[in-house]
C-alpha cells in the first residue's frame, strides 16, 4: 500500500476525467487519476477514440492508478482493486467524474441477451433480425438507424408525443417522416409495460392511446435515458448532494463538499462526451487560478445525433425562445436546394435559424441531414461570438458546399434567401 500526495485527484478517466487530468498536469499540477476498469471511459471503449496514448506517455506527467476510488475524509481518497486497499490518495483538491450508467425501468430490466444495454447494442454476436428500440432519445435513434441499415425490422417505442424529444419540433417531424420512409416502425405516446422472454425471442406488450397490443422480436434495446455513476464512492458524511442520481454542482463545478468537484455525465444533461471534457478544462482552470475562465454556457453546447440522415443542433428552440419572452424571426433552407447536396445524391434535409427579431441575436440552430454534425459547429462559433444577423450574412461561404444552406437558413429568416 503507498501513501501519495498530489494537488489533484480525478475520480474517473471518461472524457471528462481525462481531459481534466491533462489540463492539470499541463499547468504544472501533480495530478493522479483513478479509473476502475477502462481508461477512455464510456466514449473510447463504446464510442468514440483512442485516448489511453494520451494519459500513459510521459509528457503529461499524470500518475494513473488502477482501482475503484472512494472518498475516504476530506482531501482523501482511497483505491481499491479486488477487495484490497491499493493507495491512500491525498490532495486539497478532488475532482469526480464517475459518469453515469443506462436507466433500467421496472419489468424491462437488461439481461444482456435478449434484452440489451447501449453496451450489449455496440458489440452484438450477430445482427437481429427484428428489433424493439424503447426511447427514441440521441442514443435509441442512432442504434435504431444504424440496426435498420444493417437488415432489420426495427420497430421503436417511444413515451413522448415525438421522436427526438429534446430537438426542435420541425427537426423531430422531419425526422420521423424520414425514419418511417425508410421503413422503421415509430410508435409515440406509448410505452412497453411488459417484456416477457421466450426462447431466443422477447414479446413485447406496447400500450398507448388507450389500446394495447405485442410484438414478438429477436431483440431490444433499453434507451430510456441514463443516472449517475453515484453509488459506491463515498459521498455519505459529505455535503455533497444529490438530485435525481446526479451531483448538485455551482456553476464552476463546486459540490457542497470544500475541495470536491464534480464534472460530466455525474452532473447531469446534457449527457455528451464534448460538455464533460469542457467542463474539466472550466474546473481544472478555476482551480489553478488561470485568468478569464467563463462558466459555461449551455446555450452554446452543440447536439449531435448520428443516424440517417444526421441530426444536429445548437441553443434554443423555437419554441424554447419564444418561452422565454423572445420576439423571434425563423428562417428555414431545405437541401434540395443546394447544389453540393443533389450532387452528393443527399438532397434529404433542412436547415433552420431561430434569431431574436429585436437585436439580431441568433439563439438557435437547427439541422437534419448529410454532414449536419460537421456543419452546426459554425453555428456554435456564431454563437460563442454573440453574432448576430449582420455578421452572418455579410459571412461568404464557399461555393458548392454543403455549408451554403446554413447561409441561406440565415437569409431567409430575414426575407433574403436566394436560391429557393
Amino acid at each position: 500500500m503507498a501513501e501519495n500526495s498530489f494537488d489533484l485527484i480525478v475520480l474517473g478517466g471518461g472524457p471528462g476525467g481525462y481531459v481534466a487530468a491533462i489540463r492539470a498536469a499541463q499547468l504544472g499540477m501533480k495530478t493522479a487519476l483513478v479509473e476502475r476498469e477502462h481508461l477512455g471511459g464510456i466514449c473510447l471503449n463504446w464510442g468514440c477514440i483512442p485516448t489511453k496514448a494520451l494519459l500513459r506517455s510521459s509528457e503529461n506527467k499524470v500518475t494513473v492508478f488502477d482501482g475503484h476510488g472512494r472518498l475516504a475524509g476530506t482531501g482523501r481518497l482511497a483505491v481499491e482493486k479486488d477487495g484490497s486497499l491499493v493507495a491512500e490518495l491525498e490532495a486539497g483538491h478532488i475532482i469526480l467524474a464517475t459518469g453515469a450508467r443506462a436507466r433500467t425501468l421496472p419489468k424491462l430490466e437488461p439481461d444482456g441477451e435478449l434484452v440489451w444495454t447501449y453496451k450489449e447494442a455496440m458489440v452484438p454476436a450477430a445482427i437481429p433480425k427484428s428489433l424493439l428500440v424503447v426511447g427514441s432519445g440521441a442514443i435509441g435513434i442512432e442504434f435504431a438507424s444504424f440496426y435498420h441499415d444493417m437488415g432489420a425490422e426495427v420497430t421503436v417505442v417511444e413515451v413522448l408525443d415525438r421522436v427526438l424529444p429534446v430537438e426542435d419540433e420541425e427537426i423531430s417531424d422531419f425526422a420521423r417522416k424520414s425514419f418511417e420512409k425508410q421503413g422503421i416502425k415509430i410508435h409515440t405516446g406509448a410505452t412497453v409495460t411488459s417484456l416477457e422472454r421466450a426462447g431466443e425471442n422477447v414479446s413485447a406488450r406496447i400500450e398507448g392511446g388507450g389500446q394495447g397490443s405485442d410484438l414478438a422480436v429477436e431483440r431490444v434495446i433499453l434507451a430510456v435515458g441514463i443516472v449517475g455513476n453515484v453509488e459506491g464512492i463515498g459521498l455519505e458524511d459529505t455535503g455533497v448532494e444529490v438530485e435525481r442520481s446526479h451531483v448538485v454542482v455551482d456553476e464552476w463545478l463546486r459540490t457542497g463538499e470544500p475541495g470536491v468537484y464534480a464534472i460530466g455525465d455525474l452532473v447531469g444533461p446534457p449527457w455528451l462526451a464534448h460538455k464533460a471534457m469542457h467542463e474539466g478544462v472550466i474546473c481544472v482552470e478555476r482551480i489553478a487560478g488561470v485568468n478569464d475562465v467563463h462558466p459555461l454556457d449551455r446555450h452554446n453546447i452543440p447536439s449531435c445525433t448520428y443516424c440517417r440522415p444526421q441530426v444536429a443542433s445548437v441553443g434554443l428552440t423555437q419554441k424554447a425562445a419564444r418561452e422565454a419572452g423572445h420576439e423571434v424571426k425563423i428562417g428555414h433552407f431545405p437541401f434540395i436546394g443546394n447544389g453540393k447536396a443533389i450532387a452528393l445524391g443527399e438532397p434529404e434535409g433542412m436547415v433552420k435559424t431561430v434569431f431574436d427579431g429585436k437585436t439580431g441575436e441568433l439563439l438557435g440552430a437547427h439541422m437534419i441531414g448529410a454532414e449536419v454534425t460537421e456543419l452546426i459547429q459554425g453555428y456554435t462559433i456564431a454563437k460563442t461570438l454573440e453574432t448576430t444577423e449582420a455578421e452572418l450574412i455579410r459571412t461568404i461561404f464557399p461555393h458548392p458546399t454543403l455549408s451554403e444552406t446554413m447561409h441561406e437558413a440565415v437569409l431567409d429568416a430575414y426575407g433574403r434567401a436566394i436560391h429557393f
